[in-house]
């Protein structure tokens, strides 16, 4: 029923507009009442648009010495013609005239007669270049916009990284020394010129790389407790359909954080590495370990194992949906890395707005990346054995693995010290159980054995642990390294040392001392829960060359652990999803954005990239 007070509201107005005032006013004119009006009693209006969304830029590579840009601008908002800028942070490529589109004449409160624009704009930009050769730079796009209800905008900037190809030889070819692209750089360029076949086969190939890395691991244990779990009843057809079901989840789930990320800067994956997620998730890894070591059974309440059975029945394989579940929670708290084909990925998308490009070479990358997992996870289905003890065995194997699993998500938000303790007590307890500390008997089997000379192995390495725990060490891998030399130690675990910054305000300080110092700046994006920045601590920074080499630089590290507006506000400022990511500023302030890093480097390959860099 509607409201007395809108009834009366609308009897006056249209009481108190003559008629002849209606019949008399130009169409624009009556428009601009109902307009108003519905603006005023919010009826026929949502809430306004956030600024990226109402108005969205695109940039892509046309040609040598052309760009083509797009404004896409939602219904019921518009941008101002005098306010749309485009400019280069390279001095070697500038930005030739802009021939915009008339516009519709708009008399406005604030700048008086004006043009605006209600439709999509979309323009070739010609571009003025200073050498001949391949050029990255960030353009620089700056507008400002209303909506249609008189609510206005500040002024918006946009940066978007562009490669530009070599411009043709006009005269003599004179061999010349190319400027080199980075790697993602590389991957972005052949996005713009290889066919849709060509590139989805190409990410499909970076997905099987990808594979080969740490950030995929844990993701095999936990697919692999789901078919144990099933117990001896399983076979390879069911084993096969399960791995399935996971790791087409997880692609899907790992496309649709990238197409976010690329479209609106929101980075699903990061929502999820909060503290008390991680802690909620390794909480669940620990349940189901110990319910495969037999403490006790998990199981639904009874009220709803009616519903459940039901459920089942109809779908006849409820497993089936629970190991997609599970493939697509992992992919948002396991979590691939981010990685050079994910950030030139995600870059075409922000640029070009081609989302079904960019989340098909997504799409087929995490089923790259999965090709593993299928056939681990189909294999398990006819090696499990079928009946008898050897189930209790194999539960309790991947009880260990389980707790194992939790233990390295812990590592993102726990001291390297108290995860190394929780490795250490991950072997030890399990080697008890295999019954290290016992005597054998003189009649003892082969498989006995076996599992004595393993548990003695784990029991070993334990007490390792704690060794180079108590002297010092935190990475177990290398537990020993250094013992007896108390500043050895702490040379090859610190590393070299950054200075943590959490805004952009900060960055810029610190990129003015290092051009006050006439002095290279080496900016490393970190979070706790980065995989990839663990490894790049643990192994590169810590490897004597580099260190030395990165003394010359001023070091700084952004940390976006806590995710904080201002940490996003730096990833944004440098078009990044997350970390890691190492950028290089030359002394004069500038970036030189073909020596970036995305994901993880050994030391041998960061020590050539430094010495392109300043060689370069």
């Amino acid at each position: 029923m509607l409201n007395f007070r809108i009834i009366a509201l609308l009897l006056t107005c249209f009481w108190t507009l003559p008629t002849s005032a209606v019949q008399a006013a130009e169409p624009g004119t009556v428009k601009q009442l109902l307009n108003n009006f519905s603006a005023k009693l919010n009826l026929f209006e949502d809430e306004l648009l956030p600024a990226d969304q109402a108005f969205k830029f695109f940039a892509t590579v046309k040609d040598a010495q052309t760009i083509s840009v797009r404004w896409e601008i939602a219904d019921g908002y518009y941008l101002y013609r005098s306010k749309l800028k485009l400019a280069s942070d390279n001095a070697a490529v500038k930005i030739g005239p802009l021939e915009l589109p008339e516009g519709e004449p708009y008399h406005d409160e604030s700048f008086g007669q004006v043009r605006i624009y209600h439709q999509t704009i979309e323009l070739d930009v010609p571009l003025i270049r200073q050498k001949a050769e391949p050029l990255s730079f960030n353009l620089l796009a700056s507008f400002q916009g209303c909506a249609d209800r008189g609510v206005c905008y500040p002024p918006m900037k946009k940066s978007l990284p562009l490669i530009l190809p070599a411009m043709a030889a006009t005269g003599p070819s004179t061999p010349s020394q190319t400027t080199p692209l980075s790697e993602q750089d590389q991957i972005v360029q052949a996005l713009h010129n290889d066919s849709f076949w060509v590139t989805l086969l190409s990410f499909f190939g970076f997905g099987l790389l990808l594979s080969l890395t740490p950030c995929i691991f844990p993701m095999i244990p936990i697919l692999s407790g789901i078919i144990v779990g099933q117990g001896q009843n399983i076979g390879t057809r069911k084993a096969f359909f399960l791995s399935f079901c996971y790791v087409l989840a997880s692609a899907l789930m790992y496309t649709l954080f990238g197409v976010l990320a690329a479209l609106f800067g929101s980075n699903l994956q990061t929502t999820f590495q909060q503290p008390w997620i991680i802690a909620l998730f390794s909480t669940i890894f620990v349940l189901l370990a110990l319910s495969m070591f037999g403490f006790y059974h998990l199981q639904v309440p009874k009220a709803l194992q009616a519903k459940l059975h039901d459920f089942s029945d109809r779908h006849r394989d409820g497993s089936w949906i629970s190991a997609a579940i599970m493939g697509a929670l992992s992919s948002l708290i396991v979590g691939p890395c981010v990685a050079a084909p994910l950030a030139a990925s995600l870059i075409y998308i922000g640029q070009t707005g081609d989302v079904i490009l960019g989340a098909s070479t997504l799409f087929v990358m995490g089923l790259g990346m999965g090709v593993p997992l299928l056939f681990l996870g189909t294999s398990a289905g006819s090696l499990l054995p079928k009946a008898g003890q050897w189930m209790n065995t194999v539960n309790a194997v991947f009880g260990v693995i389980m707790l194992a699993v939790a233990v390295w998500m812990l590592d993102r938000i726990l001291p390297s010290q108290v995860t190394m303790l929780l490795w250490a007590m991950l072997l030890i307890i399990p080697a008890i159980y295999l019954n290290a500390l016992d005597p054998l008997p003189a009649d003892s089997s082969n498989w006995r054995k076996f599992w004595k000379g393993l548990g003695v192995v784990l029991m070993l390495y334990g007490v390792l642990l704690l060794v180079g725990l108590s002297a010092g060490n935190s990475n177990p891998l290398q537990p020993l390294k250094g013992l007896g030399n108390a500043k050895a130690i702490t040379a090859t675990t610190e590393g070299v040392s950054f200075q943590r910054i959490h805004s952009n305000q900060a960055l810029d300080e610190k990129i003015a001392q290092a051009g006050r110092e006439g002095r290279w700046l080496i900016l490393d994006f970190y979070a706790d829960w980065c995989i990839s920045c663990k490894e790049l601590e643990a192994y590169t920074f810590t490897d004597p060359a580099v260190k030395q080499r990165l003394q010359q630089f001023v070091r700084v590290q952004a940390d976006v652990t806590a995710n904080s507006a201002e940490e996003q506000a730096l990833l944004k400022r440098f078009n990044l999803i997350g970390p890691p990511g190492i950028i290089f500023f030359s002394p004069d302030g500038k970036e030189r954005p073909a020596f970036r890093v995305i994901g993880y480097q050994d030391a041998a390959t960061f020590l050539q990239t430094l010495n392109r860099l300043q060689s370069s």
